[in-house]
Order: structure tokens, then sequence, then C-alpha cells
């Protein structure tokens, strides 16, 4: 496979980088400015270009360097559009969408991929969504937005998101939104089972049985506010139905004799977010489970970063053979 160029913003822990890899796209540099986060990338793809000096910050990013990439890719913050917040768009300081829009400006690829909370589609929001739309269309790209479910897309997560895709209009004509998946996801416990029995749990398959739906939202928190839980009450009670204690991470799974409802482990809820096994999270629990649930599960990612390349290659192969 051909490999298109791609600059990812706000990369976090890798979920969406994964995703691109697969669908053929190769960093040329990746923006996060948390350090546990770096790390992670460095750890798993020591050969990806992880910004580390004072441009790490998207605010200070300069994007002139980088004009001749495909695709500009990220998961720009969600509280400024989260429920879960005050939905303060514009006005909250964690906004980025700005800064997104400078550096799309200032490297001018071929499509944009932008990833949100659902929160971002609320009425509220109209007149911010419009504004974007305008900014893009001005910079010549023909833009669309969809609210994807990551269940749809084989993760075993009710995982709501809005994805952003702008493609530069010579190209646009190419872009179709992927098709979500024929077959369910696996349950909790189908996709969890071995884990759990890992060390010799003799209620794990009767736990399995109990676990019979797929995830509710996995919620990652913020560095001003929750810890390695599994969110809110709500979603609290929506895990224990599934036999899950959500009111913390645990370091192991359940031991031989162990009583009551299992909590997950880091890798647990990275398996439940769609990452592949061998993918390592660094650095002590918190940090490592926030990694995670505030990851863009690989295969959403995956699937819309298909379309657009081959949409760009679609062009591509026409200009060489037309």
């Amino acid at each position: 496979m051909e490999k298109l160029s791609c600059l990812e913003l706000c990369a976090g822990a890798g979920g969406q980088a994964l995703g691109l890899e697969k669908a053929g796209f190769e960093p040329e540099v990746l923006v996060e400015i948390d350090e546990a986060s770096r790390n992670t990338l460095k750890h798993n793809r020591p050969h990806w270009n992880v910004i580390e000096n004072e441009q790490c910050d998207v605010k200070l990013f300069d994007g002139t360097h980088y004009q001749s990439i495909d695709l500009l890719a990220g998961g720009v913050p969600c509280p400024p559009f989260s429920k879960a917040g005050k939905q303060l768009g514009k006005e909250d300081e964690r906004d980025l969408f700005p800064s997104a829009l400078r550096l799309i400006d200032e490297c001018r690829p071929k499509a944009v991929m932008l990833e949100n909370v659902r929160g971002f589609l609320d009425a509220v929001f109209e007149d911010y969504r419009c504004h974007l739309k305008r900014q893009l269309e001005k910079m010549g790209y023909v833009t669309d937005w969809r609210l994807l479910n990551a269940s749809d897309f084989g993760v075993s997560q009710l995982r709501p998101r809005v994805v952003i895709v702008a493609i530069r209009k010579d190209l646009s004509e190419n872009f179709w939104w992927p098709k979500s998946h024929d077959l369910n996801p696996k349950s909790v416990g189908e996709l969890l089972y071995d884990q759990m029995a890992s060390r010799g749990w003799k209620g794990a398959k009767k736990w399995m049985k109990q676990a019979d739906d797929i995830a509710p939202t996995i919620v990652g928190g913020s560095k001003k506010h929750g810890g390695p839980d599994l969110g809110p009450t709500r979603a609290k009670r929506a895990w224990a139905t599934l036999g899950v204690d959500g009111m913390g991470i645990a370091n192991e799974p359940p031991e031989k004799d162990f009583v009551g409802m299992p909590r997950l482990t880091i890798e647990m809820v990275a398996r439940l977010q769609g990452f592949p096994d061998d993918w390592r999270f660094t650095g002590k629990k918190t940090p490592a489970y926030r990694q995670v649930g505030n990851a863009f599960p690989p295969p959403v990612a995956q699937a819309v970063a298909q379309q657009i390349y081959y949409c760009l290659m679609q062009k591509k192969i026409y200009s060489l053979t037309g």
C-alpha cells in the first residue's frame, strides 16, 4: 500500500494515529502537549516524530514547515462542547478549533479530519459550526460532519463521536462516509473473558454471561476533574448491570477466589476502546487510564481515514492515467 502523509494535532495516546496508520497514512509529525501521552507514543512507535519542544502546544505549533502533507487530523479537546461540562464553546480556554483553523491555513493539506464529542452538534453551537464551515470554505474545502457510533465499527462500546471531514474542492467528489459493519460487536463478557480468567478466577464464566451487552461510553476525565473510575453515577450503574465495579480501576484481573464485582484493568479498558493488546500505556494508573479513556477508538478512525485515503488516491490514479 502506498503511504500518504499526515500531521496529527492533539494526538493523545495514539488512538487516531493507529487508525490512520492502518488506513495507509504515515505521520510526518504528531503534536501532543501531555507528557504521559507523548511517552506512550514514543514507547510504541519510536520512529514517529513526536514533538518534544515548546511546539508540542498546538497554540504554538508552526505549520508552515508541513505544506506538502496529504491529511491534517486531530482530536481537539472536547470539554468546551461536552454535556459533562459547562459547554462554553469558544469562551472555553481549551477550545482549540481556532488553532486548528490556523494550522489548516498554514499547511493547506488535501484533507482534514477532526474528532469531537456529540455535544458539538447541540443547537447552542449552530453558529459555531456555521463559522467553522465558512472558514474552511474560504480556504477551498468542502466540509461535512457525521455522528458515528463506535459500536457500528466493531468496537464493543456505546461511544458516539462527531467526525468532521473537509476535502479540497477539486478532490471532494470521491469522498463517501464509511458504512457501518453488518455484524454486532462482541459483548463485554465475550471480549474480556480471557483477561478476567487469566489468573484463574472461578467466577469468570458466570461473569461473562452477565456481561452480555456492549459497554457504556468510557469516560477519561480531565486533569482538572476525574480519576481512574468509569464515570459519573449513571455510568457506574450501567457498568454494574454488566457485573463491573465502576468505582475504580484494578491493577490486575481478579484472583482465583475473588468474590464480588470485578473492576476493569487498564488493559481491559484499552481493548474496549479498540486498541490492540500490544499497545502499551506508560505512566501511573491515573494518567494511563486517562489516556485510554480520552482516546478516539482506532477502528473508527481507521474507517473514516480509509475513505479519505481512497478519495485522495483515486484522484492521484486518475491524474497518472488521464
